[in-house]
């Protein structure tokens, strides 16, 4: 996936259909020159809908269309006939999106399946013909209601990815070396901090013709969850992430320390992440001898999992396929 088509937040302006108004009509033949009311009932006006689509991995395709405005209802008509109903916008999305208002910042809805359709405005309805307003004291009613106007508003959409494991670690920790080597994705490998600017999707072949998917996602840094680095910005991807793959360089200064800074980090940006599975993966493995491994080991924070690999090696990766299928499946 090309950084720069990747969309994971946007802001689009949305307007419902009006409802159609109520017809003002009385019926009219050749032996009854004057009927009584029959006007008849103005159409509903189109909603705006989001649909789920499982093909989508970004919100790239809503970038050059920020205005939607669905149809206006028809209004009724004579012999009690109703309006058309205004035709409804449907809003395809990938599943992972959550819509918030665009004032205040609220949520509204999070789409999570494919075909799933939400209505995130409604439209107008049409209004009463004269038909209806009829009665023993007003047997001639000339009036009826106008169409109910539809609903305007700024909508900001954002993408939560959608995948099976999602690698947590500093800038230049390996992430994206790994995820190129675990599958076919290709995201930019360079030795600097910051490489990663777009969260990169892979999917990672594992035995039997099984498979899950792995997130890429920018390194976060001391401060994310405040702003700092690319984190707030980031960090929402990771809540949607079934595993956690924390990711450890081994030339790192203190394993441990780097490892609980980063399990502070998504705790201050939303405590429940520390409910989901957690692995924590030394990379750069092939740095280390036996001696040097085995003194790490001792150091590791307790309760988690945790692997030693090197991914330009190509030494643990088996292993860490295999642990990650377990995780998954438990």
């Amino acid at each position: 996936m090309a950084s720069a088509n990747f969309i994971d937040h946007i802001k689009i302006y949305c307007r419902s259909g009006s409802g159609g108004a109520g017809s003002v009509h009385f019926r009219r033949e050749k032996f009854e020159p004057k009927g009584g009311p029959d006007g008849g009932d103005g159409g509903r006006g189109g909603h705006v809908i989001l649909r789920g689509n499982d093909q989508l991995w970004t919100l790239l395709h809503l970038r050059y269309k920020r205005h939607i405005r669905a149809d206006h209802g028809q209004p009724g008509g004579g012999s009690r006939s109703t309006g058309a109903d205004g035709e409804d916008i449907i809003i395809e999305v990938p599943l992972g999106t959550v819509a918030r208002d665009g004032e205040s910042g609220d949520f509204l809805m999070e789409i999570t399946e494919h075909d799933q359709e939400l209505i995130l405005l409604e439209g107008g309805k049409g209004g009463l013909g004269n038909w209806h307003f009829r009665s023993s004291v007003n047997q001639t009613p000339r009036y009826a209601q106008p169409g109910i106007p539809g609903k305007e508003s700024a909508v900001v959409l954002e993408l939560k990815l959608l995948a099976d494991v999602g690698l947590v670690g500093f800038p230049n920790a390996g992430k994206s070396t790994l995820l190129s080597v675990l599958s076919a994705a290709k995201p930019k490998i360079a030795n600097y901090p910051f490489t990663t600017l777009k969260p990169n999707l892979g999917i990672v072949f594992y035995r039997d013709n099984r498979s899950f998917v792995m997130a890429d996602i920018p390194g976060i840094i001391e401060g994310a969850h405040a702003g700092k680095g690319l984190g707030l910005r980031f960090l929402r991807h990771i809540e949607r992430n079934s595993l956690l793959l924390f990711l450890v360089a081994a030339d790192a200064d203190n394993i441990p320390k780097e490892y609980h800074t980063l399990l502070n980090e998504l705790e201050m940006h939303n405590p429940e992440l520390l409910d989901k599975p957690r692995l924590l993966v030394v990379s750069k493995a092939d740095l280390l001898d036996e001696e040097l491994k085995n003194w790490i080991k001792k150091e590791m924070p307790e309760n988690i999992p945790h692997l030693f690999i090197s991914a330009v090696a190509h030494q643990g990766l088996d292993e860490l396929k295999d642990q990650i299928w377990k995780m998954l499946n438990q």
